[in-house]
């Protein structure tokens, strides 16, 4: 019988050298096509882009048995109006992120592993609070691992721009805004012991001081990633978010790999993570096998070239579910 993380019974052998030597798991896609978030349109198109790249089919070549559970509706931008300066299309991002909650939620108790195509990266306070609140029902809390060139800390009091996309760890970790951070009627979410960043590399002064304020110091910058090597921030990164949890929800922004590498995404930021380094992090958290729940965010195939940021994303992804080079 398959686990609450949608692992089943060991994969049959086979010559094929992708074929993985994990687990295999029943995994749900679920897109949310949200761009309500961002001021650049566009990455409402991303959870199709990452479908045509084959994310589907490259996942069962591994072996696993994958569904896709369609796409959460997401009201249109022309059809509303931005409301409070300070935080754009809050009630409809709310709305879109309860909807995803739930289905997280209704994902989990069906026993697969929620896999969540973006939209831009708001839409993480909805997909971590459900798996959140999955685990809470059974009396245990989860873990976080963000992985973006951002820290999405801020809060409407704080946000320079008013893009709600820059808010959503603010709302996990219980700073604001309320719509979001309330989501099944508790906060936080996430225990800030438990929350993980790696890559970070954009970070306005406000959000240092909600980090410090939330209380969250498993932070890892490009320059750790930079000194120290990928494979000694993601063991101990991986540590830290695993500790007293049934395991993590990763939240991968396209942004924080290289614009070099993943030219297609919101809000491209220089000096990321290689491509060999994305992947490397992706296999390393596969080998850990806590992975409860996988997100990927901020593609943006308006600005892409010939669909690679996608591309890379569905090779990321399996890595992350056991795809291995041998």
């Amino acid at each position: 019988m398959p686990d609450h993380a949608g692992i089943a019974a060991p994969a049959r052998s086979s010559s094929r050298s992708d074929v993985l030597s994990l687990p295999r798991r029943r995994i749900r896609i679920l897109g949310v096509p949200l761009d309500l978030g961002a001021s650049r349109r566009g990455v409402d198109m991303g959870p199709s882009a990452m479908r045509v790249a084959g994310l589907e089919a490259r996942l069962e070549a591994l072996g696993h048995e994958v569904s896709d559970g369609g796409d959460i509706r997401v009201e249109i931008a022309e059809t509303r109006t931005p409301g409070s300066p300070n935080a754009h299309y809050l009630a409809e991002i709310a709305e879109t992120c309860t909807r995803t909650a739930e289905a997280v939620v209704d994902t989990l108790e069906a026993g697969l592993t929620p896999l969540v195509l973006g939209g831009d990266h708001s839409l993480a306070a909805g997909s971590a609070s459900g798996v959140a609140e999955f685990y809470r029902r059974r009396g245990q809390r989860i873990g976080l691992i963000w992985m973006d060139a951002h820290t999405d800390i801020n809060t409407p009091e704080t946000s320079p721009s008013g893009n709600v996309h820059g808010m959503p760890l603010a709302a996990l970790l219980g700073l604001g805004p309320e719509p979001l951070a309330s989501i099944f009627g508790y906060a936080p979410k996430i225990a800030p012991e438990n929350t993980v960043l790696i890559g970070v590399r954009d970070i306005d002064l406000p959000e240092r001081q909600n980090l410090r304020r939330a209380g969250v110091t498993e932070i890892y910058t490009m320059r750790d990633i930079d000194e120290r090597g990928m494979r000694a921030v993601m063991e101990e990164a991986l540590r830290a978010a695993g500790r007293g949890t049934a395991g993590y929800h990763v939240s991968l922004d396209m942004d924080w790999i290289d614009p070099e590498d993943a030219p297609g995404v919101g809000t491209p930021v220089r000096g990321g993570a290689t491509y060999r380094e994305a992947h490397l992090a992706m296999e390393i958290l596969a080998d850990h096998g806590r992975l409860l729940s996988f997100e990927m965010v901020e593609v943006n195939p308006v600005i892409d070239e010939h669909n690679r940021t996608a591309d890379l994303a569905v090779g990321l992804a399996c890595s992350a579910f056991g795809k291995k080079i041998l």
